[in-house]
C-alpha cells in the first residue's frame, strides 16, 4: 500500500474518485452506474418483498452505499466497509433505506424478515 500510495491514480482515488478511470478498465463512475443498474434489475426481478446477497469488493460495496445514503461517489472513502462486513440496504418504493453498515458481527437471523423502516413509519408491514 505504500507504494501504491506514491501512485498520481491513487491520489486521484483518494481525492476526486469521480475523475477516475483506470488503465485498461472502466472509470470508476462506471462501475457504480453498471452496479446500480444490476440491484434495479435485481429488484425488478424478484420484487420488494425479496431478499439477496450481492458479493463484491469493498469499492463496489461503498459505491452503493455511497448512492443509498444520497451520497456524492466522490464521498464514497468516508464510507468504511471491512472484509466479511455485512451491509444491507432496502429498497423501498420511495427511497433505499440503509439498514445496516459494515457490520461484522451482529445477528444476521433477522434479515429474511427485516421490519420495513418506511412501511412502518408509514403504518405498513414487513418486507421478506
Amino acid at each position: 500500500m505504500s507504494e501504491l500510495r506514491k501512485e498520481p491514480l491513487w491520489q486521484a482515488v483518494e481525492q476526486v474518485p469521480s475523475s477516475v478511470t483506470f488503465p485498461n478498465g472502466e472509470s470508476l463512475a462506471a462501475m457504480q452506474a453498471r452496479a446500480l443498474h444490476s440491484i434495479r434489475r435485481w429488484n425488478q426481478r424478484y420484487g420488494g418483498r425479496a431478499t439477496y446477497v450481492a458479493v463484491t469488493h469493498g469499492d463496489v460495496i461503498k459505491a452503493i452505499l455511497a448512492d443509498a445514503l444520497g451520497m456524492h461517489l466522490d464521498m464514497f472513502q468516508r464510507i468504511s466497509v471491512e472484509p466479511c462486513s455485512v451491509s444491507v440496504v432496502q429498497y423501498t418504493q420511495h427511497r433505499p433505506i440503509v439498514i445496516r453498515l459494515n457490520d461484522v458481527g451482529g445477528d444476521l437471523s433477522r434479515l429474511g424478515g427485516a421490519k420495513d423502516q418506511e412501511s412502518a413509519q408509514l403504518g405498513g408491514g414487513d418486507v421478506r
